[in-house]
C-alpha cells in the first residue's frame, strides 16, 4: 500500500500543478497542517531534478509566508481569545515570564524548528503569540527555512538515482523512521 501512494505521488510530482500544489501546502504546514512538505519536494525532485531550486524557491517562499500567517494566527488569538483564557486561570504572570524566555531564545527557537523535524507551524503561532519581533522572526523564517529545502533538493539533485533506490528499497522503513521523527517533534514541544 505504501509503495502504491510513493509511486502515486512520484507520479504525480511532474505535473503542471504540481509547484501550485507544493505552495499551498508549504504555506499550510507552516501555520496549521500536520504533514511535512517534504513528502512532496522529494518526490517532485526525483520525478525532475532540473527543476529542484526552483522547488526549493516555492518551498521557502510558501513556507515562510506560511510562517507569517501563523505568526498572525498566534498574535490575533492571544489578544482575543487567548488573553481571555490566560485572565481565567490567573496565569498573566505565568504567559508574561514564557513570553520573555521565549523571545530571548526566539531566534535559536526559530532556527532549530524551521531546520528540523520539530512542527515548525507551533514555533510560528508561539512567536505571534509571544509577539516577538516580526523582522528578527521573518529573517531566520527565511534563512532556516531556505537551508532545509535547499538541503534537501541538493542532495537529491546531486545523488538522485542512488536516494531514489535508497527510498524505493526501504519505503517502510524510512515511514516508520519520518512518523518516529515526527512524533518525536510534536513531543519535544509539549503537544502530545
Amino acid at each position: 500500500m505504501l509503495k502504491n501512494l510513493y509511486d502515486k505521488v512520484l507520479s504525480l510530482a511532474d505535473k503542471p500543478w504540481a509547484l501550485s500544489g507544493l505552495a499551498v501546502i508549504c504555506f499550510l504546514e507552516s501555520s496549521v497542517f500536520p504533514i511535512p512538505p517534504d513528502v512532496l519536494i522529494i518526490p517532485m525532485v526525483l520525478a525532475n531534478r532540473s527543476k529542484a531550486f526552483k522547488i526549493v524557491i516555492v518551498s521557502t517562499t510558501s513556507s515562510v509566508l506560511g510562517g507569517m500567517f501563523g505568526y498572525f494566527l498566534g498574535n490575533k488569538f492571544i489578544n482575543t481569545i487567548g488573553a481571555k483564557i490566560i485572565d481565567f486561570y490567573h496565569l498573566n504572570d505565568q504567559f508574561l515570564d514564557f513570553s520573555q524566555s521565549f523571545n530571548e531564545y526566539g531566534a535559536i527557537v526559530v532556527l532549530t524548528a524551521g531546520i528540523t523535524p520539530l512542527p515548525y507551524k507551533v514555533v510560528t503561532i508561539a512567536s505571534g503569540a509571544t509577539s516577538m519581533n516580526f523582522v528578527l522572526f521573518s529573517t531566520i523564517s527565511l534563512l532556516a527555512r531556505g537551508l532545509r529545502f535547499t538541503i534537501v533538493a541538493s542532495l537529491l539533485w546531486k545523488y538522485g538515482e542512488p536516494i531514489k533506490e535508497f527510498i524505493e528499497k526501504r519505503l517502510n522503513v524510512l515511514a516508520v523512521l519520518f512518523v518516529a521523527l515526527l512524533i518525536a517533534g510534536f513531543f519535544l514541544t509539549g503537544k502530545i
